[in-house]
């Protein structure tokens, strides 16, 4: 387990999260979805909901929470424990070590009943799960975006839906979860972040004895041979049409900028013409998937603009080829990537998810490099990649 200590005087409380990273596959992913949910019942130490929020509570109200991604081909499944820094204890308390030992046990020492999960935590959370599920379509923008990432990448493991698949949820037993539960503690690669004022935390003795886990990263990179379009009928108020396009995997900077360029904030090109300027849509932006090759183009039309809406659409991506970018355009995009990058020291959240980001695919920390590489990013830079994007797929969700 790979421990990283992010040290910083800025919030009131500390967060304590452990990522676990295991590869994206068909047998696993709805039992790595379940999981977590079958975890946060009890642990060794804490068997039950109740025990679990009534320590909690002793800390002051301290929160725990679980979560589910996808990067690359890989899944990351996270659990997170926030307690107030020491500072803020009367009687000099320490959190540090019992929100790390709290965070360790519900998530390496589950509660376990005759060598395996409990029945009823397991069958609870099982129903639970399926809720999920069957409640996917509720949020249109999120299920639109979720089916064209299933056709554009139905071929690689990312496609696969997140919370896995309904029809598999019956057969899960206790006993086969918790042997899925071993294996993916046996083979994930595991990160243990510590962000807040935790200058004298000695964070040597929390690592968990183990062989050292690297999965893979690599993600190929998909050649367009031709736009693959696929339409769902729902009864909706507002059309969801979703565009997949490739990119290629080097020039990172250069693709974030296009990208900020297309379809980022108000000034953007999908904005100011697919939006305003033609009224073809209630929102339009786009995406950068940089683990995934990709870029994602999201617009909320009117069923009968559907045609009007891709033509314009297709417009704004042969204006960056053709290089009709403004000095304006650049200048304003570098603006908010700036104001992005500003943010990733404000919520220990985004301070997280920055640094495991270049954790996991080994990159260097370095965010002012990172702001100087993208003022010096050309027109003719950005001309160039443009040339190599290419719509996938089109996905409309109408009726």
């Amino acid at each position: 387990m790979k421990i990283k200590k992010i040290e910083t005087k800025k919030f009131k409380t500390n967060v304590y999260a452990l990522y676990l990273t295991i590869p994206l596959t068909k047998e696993n992913v709805t039992y790595n979805a379940l999981i977590p949910t079958v975890l946060k019942r009890g642990c060794e130490k804490y068997n039950n909901q109740l025990e679990i929020s009534k320590k909690l509570e002793e800390m002051y109200d301290a929160t725990f929470g679980i979560g589910i991604t996808k990067v690359g081909n890989n899944e990351v499944l996270k659990f997170y424990l926030e307690s107030l820094n020491n500072n803020y204890l009367p009687n000099n308390e320490d959190f540090s070590k019992t929100s790390i030992e709290m965070l360790l046990n519900i998530v390496m020492k589950p509660y376990l009943v005759n060598g395996k999960f409990d029945d009823d935590y397991v069958e609870q959370e099982k129903e639970n799960l399926k809720k999920v599920i069957e409640s996917r379509k509720d949020n249109k923008d999120t299920y639109a975006t979720n089916r064209l990432l299933e056709e554009m990448f139905k071929e690689e493991p990312y496609g696969l839906y997140k919370f896995g698949n309904i029809d598999e949820i019956d057969n899960i037993t206790s006993e086969k979860l918790y042997e899925k539960y071993k294996e993916l503690i046996k083979n994930s690669e595991k990160y243990l972040y510590i962000v807040g004022d935790v200058e004298n935390l000695n964070i040597e003795s929390y690592n968990i004895d183990e062989k050292e886990i690297t999965i893979s990263k690599e993600f190929p990179v998909k050649i367009s041979e031709k736009e693959n379009i696929v339409k769902e009928q729902m009864d909706v108020t507002q059309g969801k049409l979703v565009i997949g396009l490739n990119t290629p995997n080097n020039k990172q900077e250069v693709i974030a900028l296009y990208n900020t360029i297309l379809g980022k904030g108000a000034n953007s090109k999908l904005f100011l013409n697919v939006r305003e300027k033609e009224g073809l849509a209630y929102s339009a932006g786009s995406t950068y998937l940089k683990r995934n090759n990709a870029i994602i183009i999201s617009t909320g039309i009117e069923v009968s603009k559907y045609n009007k809406a891709i033509e314009v659409i297709k417009n704004q991506l042969k204006d960056m080829e053709d290089g009709n970018i403004t000095e304006k355009e650049m200048k304003d995009a570098k603006q908010f990537i700036n104001a992005g990058l500003n943010l990733i020291n404000e919520s220990s959240e985004n301070m997280i998810e920055y640094r495991f980001d270049k954790d996991l695919y080994n990159e260097e920390i370095d965010i002012e490099k990172y702001r100087k590489e993208i003022e010096e990013i050309k027109k003719e830079d950005i001309v160039k990649v443009a040339k190599q994007i290419k719509i996938d797929t089109i996905y409309f969700l109408g009726n």
